[in-house]
């Protein structure tokens, strides 16, 4: 849409000639499966919203994730209406995956949930009211009922339940017209709000019409949102499936699996084929193992979680500084196994190590608690390093991700053990992890490393649980 020009021949604002430079900032995009999505942050996204609705300038905005591009693909009329779209933002951690396969960077990830609040924010400071349209009976009364809350000047221009007749939706509009709502949020899910919008935008007076999908439901409290752990990890999705199998299981497992293939398509002729089909496929197969294993050993997680609380009262998760791929330094998370004075302690053990060399292992380590000696016998404390394969620091298989006081003894080519992303098994994992000393587990990382393929991968992953069982080698 055209913004007003600057000589229409009226006096102006200094607060109305700023938001009208701020509207008319150049977003730049990145683009992916030919849609160009803007790479910013969300507060700044949040103000540029905002400074649109000053300088009066129509905007339709929309989301595109891994469910979005799916849909593009055989629906023509919704292709048509993202096209249309003003400003399309990145939304999941599909997005990220997609834009580094085509060697592309992406702002932050923008998704609708999180983008919400700082909207709230910007729309109180500026008495803009925000119109609620969409999701089932009262949900969105209950969205809107979150935002004053905690947003108390807030001014809620309307709320409208998705579920209405067709012959109704000329006074729907004119309802939403007279709200003069600056804001209109629409939550009829994907694709149906963004042909509503396509089809109607030319009626509405909101200067800003954005498509929220499901955004109504997680603010209503009808479905909970993911704690900030899984979100950290990238993970929402596997949280989403898990509130409603059945609803969003084609959409999660069917849909991602397709969402994956067809951007290895679209990203292979850009690198060497071999490489790129293995990458992808390694990816593929550490989200589908990692989401799936997180919902089958649920209750095993929460078992752990209580079991963890209740012998000391301390954190239930420990994270821990480790070197991955190519020397980069992550954030590993495992359950706590021992007490919470640990490290502090380390060093007074140091000689009494039972593996020569790098690593310190202790056979009767007197800082793993009760619970610790249990979990860590079954591997229970690496479970949720699931949530690190998911996030992308971490893969199923590869060699297992070294401390950085581990790193600054290599030699040689001990080295070479960090040229792979790290992993919860590997070779030497499955055929008796501390039992191995340091140079031979050194030896074994860089042979896997040089042959690394799908079936490699496979077949140390079907060999793990009985390496687990086996217990060979766990202390």
């Amino acid at each position: 849409m055209k913004l007003t020009p600057l000589n229409d021949y009226r006096l102006i604002s200094g607060a109305e000639l700023t938001d009208r430079i701020e509207a008319a900032h150049p977003w730049p995009t990145t683009k992916l499966f030919n849609l160009p999505l803007i790479r910013a942050t969300r507060r700044d996204v949040a103000k540029n919203i905002l400074a649109r609705i000053g300088a009066y300038r129509q905007t339709t905005i929309n989301f595109v994730n891994a469910h979005c591009v799916n849909t593009q693909r055989n629906d023509l009329d919704y292709r048509d209406a993202l096209k249309k779209s003003d400003l399309l933002l990145p939304d999941g951690i599909g997005m990220e995956i997609a834009a580094k396969m085509h060697g592309k960077v992406l702002g932050e990830n923008l998704n609708g949930t999180d983008l919400f609040p700082e909207i709230c924010r910007e729309a109180e400071d500026q008495g803009t009211g925000i119109f609620f349209f969409g999701g089932q009976p009262g949900v969105a009364d209950r969205a809107a009922d979150w935002a004053a809350t905690h947003f108390a000047e807030l001014r809620i221009a309307g709320t409208q339940t998705g579920f209405y007749s067709v012959e109704d939706e000329d006074a729907l509009i004119e309802r939403i017209n007279r709200s003069r709502a600056g804001i209109l949020l629409v939550g009829l899910g994907v694709p149906l709000q963004e042909k509503w919008i396509a089809r109607n935008r030319h009626r509405l007076n909101a200067p800003v019409v954005i498509g929220v999908g499901g955004l109504f439901d997680y603010y209503s409290g009808r479905i909970p949102r993911a704690p900030k752990l899984v979100r950290a990890f990238k993970s929402e999705w596997v949280w989403r499936l898990a509130m409603e199998p059945r609803r969003m299981a084609k959409r999660y497992l069917w849909g991602n699996a397709s969402f994956l293939a067809h951007t290895a398509s679209q990203a292979l002729p850009r690198t060497s084929l071999g490489e790129r089909v293995n990458a992808i496929a390694k990816r593929t197969l550490d989200i589908f193992v990692a989401s799936l294993a997180i919902l089958v050993l649920l209750p095993i997680f929460l078992a752990a979680i209580l079991s963890i609380r209740l012998e000391d009262k301390g954190p239930i998760f420990f994270r821990q500084t480790r070197i991955g791929g190519k020397g980069s330094p992550f954030s590993m998370i495992k359950f706590r196994s021992m007490y919470i004075d640990a490290e502090a302690r380390r060093a007074a053990l140091l000689a009494q190590s039972d593996r020569t060399g790098t690593c310190f292992k202790m056979r009767e380590d007197p800082r793993i608690t009760q619970t610790g000696r249990f979990i860590r016998r079954f591997s229970i404390d690496e479970l949720p390093q699931l949530f690190n394969v998911l996030g992308g620091s971490m893969s199923l298989v590869g060699p297992r991700p070294a401390l950085p006081s581990e790193v600054c003894e290599y030699h040689g080519a001990q080295w070479e053990r960090l040229g792979g992303k790290p992993g919860i098994t590997c070779t030497w994992q499955v055929r008796g992890r501390a039992e191995i000393p340091f140079k031979r587990q050194a030896i074994m990382d860089r042979a896997y490393l040089k042959r690394t393929n799908l079936w490699v991968d496979l077949k140390l992953l079907l060999c793990t649980p009985g390496a687990v069982l086996g217990g060979r080698g766990a202390f």
